[in-house]
């Protein structure tokens, strides 16, 4: 059985390039074995919001897991669905800088030009995920 993921965090260390590339590496080498896909977005320098997507234990495994990593706190569950077929299938994990986008977009979603992954619901995050594919603004990790 599918299923989605959302969840938004805070990270415990600064966020910068090898950071992020870090992080994405290491969703190449794992998400392919465990059949996860899925997006990474970073807004505001240390808040990250995550869609995954895959079979219920393997998403459910890795949430625990990032639940108890020491990199990232806060960490709050948007949304968790059971779908019929996934949405972000061509990542393996990709990523988008949310503070990068057309201020349209990111007030369509949100009360603030900046947006705050933990004052939106599931269902708006879910809805942003999908016009950042649309607009093809979801790069790498493909």
């Amino acid at each position: 059985m599918l299923v989605r993921l959302i969840y938004a965090s805070r990270s415990t260390q600064p966020v910068d390039d090898t950071l992020i590339r870090g992080i994405l590496d290491q969703s190449d080498r794992r998400n392919v074995e465990a059949g996860i896909t899925g997006v990474l977005c970073v807004c505001h320098g240390n808040i990250f919001m995550q869609a995954l997507e895959g079979g219920r234990d393997e998403v459910n495994r890795l949430y625990a897991k990032l639940v108890r990593d020491p990199r990232h706190t806060d960490v709050t569950l948007l949304d968790y669905a059971e779908i019929s077929e996934r949405r972000f299938a061509s990542w393996r994990m990709g990523r988008v800088d949310l503070d990068k986008l057309n201020l349209g977009v990111v007030l369509k979603y949100s009360e603030k030009p900046q947006l705050d992954p933990f004052q939106i619901s599931g269902q708006v995050a879910l809805a942003l995920l999908e016009e950042l594919m649309n607009t093809a603004a979801i790069v790498g990790g493909g």
